[in-house]
């Protein structure tokens, strides 16, 4: 998850993020940052998430458990 969270940061020109932030918290979330999250995540991890997926988790950690969700499917 480590990893995770550092290229989450990097999508929303953060230094950090924590498991536990609200993704609606940081001022770059918004439609494009979605879409640069979920090009981030088919890139990295072979992941498909819908927009509506994405926009549905409420914390990066909820983000990242979505991830493990498609993977293990």
């Amino acid at each position: 998850m480590e990893e995770f969270l550092k290229k989450l940061a990097a999508v929303l020109e953060e230094k950090a993020v924590q498991e536990s932030d609200e993704l609606k918290s940081f001022a770059q979330w918004d439609s494009l940052s979605v879409l640069s999250t979920i090009a981030m995540l088919d890139s990295s991890y072979g992941v498909n998430l819908h927009a509506s997926e994405v926009q549905a988790a409420a914390t990066a950690g909820d983000l990242w458990r979505a991830v493990e969700a498609k993977k293990s499917a």
